[in-house]
């Protein structure tokens, strides 16, 4: 079943009239109503890329938040051969908000990680909305020093609302885990992909996104905060979170444009949660071409040209 943002009304209503047509042509004449379905599918498909092709930040946001956007598991079983995940980080134990493990890409062998938010109520609380706790950056840093030692490439995919900022996490050293793993990433010697295939938010995406290249989808957001978040700080109300979208340049065209990030990956007409298959072909596709650009960099290459990359942020910026 569908499922519709509330900027996407228009769309709604021409869709429902649609369904309303199909369903008398299953019943009737075919023929008679014929024209009429053509024209109005026509009529909802303008409006739908009309309407995406003119996305504000909040409304990007929205759609980055999709409940029906693929997420880390979609990708993993898309894109990737012989997917075999390993658990823990051999301190405290596993989290599943992060997962990752060793892979096939294209014929080549990779390391995988990325956040997993879960698609419905039981694995939502499962992987904490994908929000880890210090023991998922761990296991990250463990994946990519193995990744290193057998000279295999990480790739990355980020989609989180941020590190989970509860009680228990801030104990066992929150902060320390996230810095460790934006040290593992600076420190790798193989080649790193990291693409945004949603939300990327604050250190819980930094933690992971520290690489060679980094990649979004068109409708996603990768930002220091949410939007809602610094409403709340910036004016104590989160109703001006729309305000905050728009001042924080979080979309993928603001952070090209400011050298933030290396490309955007386009997303089918609707947005990824509308064409899934279609949006993983096509970052399937921007990770394979990032690939071959690292490919033949030696180690003290890599590293360099990683530092230069984030040091030239700050310096533009």
């Amino acid at each position: 079943m569908r499922s519709y943002l509330d900027f996407e009304k228009p769309v709604a209503e021409l869709e429902a009239k649609l369904e309303e047509l199909r369903a008398m042509a299953a019943q009737g004449d075919a023929v008679a109503i014929g024209d009429d379905i053509v024209r109005l599918e026509g009529k909802a498909r303008d409006a739908l890329l009309q309407l995406y092709a003119n996305l504000s930040p909040s409304q990007k946001t929205q759609v980055a938040r999709h409940p029906l956007r693929p997420h880390f598991s979609d990708y993993a079983a898309h894109l990737f051969e012989e997917f075999d995940p390993l658990a823990g980080d051999r301190k405290f134990g596993d989290d599943y908000a992060i997962l990752g493990g060793l892979a096939r890409f294209r014929g080549r062998a990779v390391c995988l990680i990325g956040q997993e938010k879960g698609s419905s109520t039981e694995t939502r609380i499962k992987h904490n909305f994908g929000m880890a706790r210090p023991e998922g950056y761990r296991k990250a840093v463990r994946l990519m020093e193995l990744a290193d030692r057998f000279s295999l490439p990480v790739i990355t995919l980020v989609d989180t609302a941020g590190a989970f900022p509860g009680l228990d996490a801030e104990e066992r050293g929150q902060a320390e885990a996230i810095a460790r793993s934006t040290d593992a990433c600076l420190s790798l010697g193989v080649p790193n992909v990291a693409v945004i295939i949603g939300e990327g938010g604050s250190g819980g995406a930094i933690a992971i996104a520290t690489a060679n290249r980094v990649l979004m989808l068109e409708h996603s957001i990768y930002s220091v905060i949410s939007p809602e978040g610094a409403a709340s700080i910036l004016w104590r109300d989160t109703a001006k979170a729309q305000e905050a979208a728009m001042n924080m340049k979080i979309t993928a065209q603001d952070l090209l444009r400011f050298h933030v990030i290396d490309s955007i990956i386009s997303e089918p007409a609707g947005g990824a949660h509308r064409g899934p298959e279609a949006a993983m072909q096509a970052a399937g596709d921007a990770i394979e071409a990032a690939l071959g650009e690292l490919d033949g960099m030696d180690p003290a290459a890599l590293r360099k040209a990683r530092r230069e990359k984030f040091l030239a942020i700050g310096r533009t910026l």
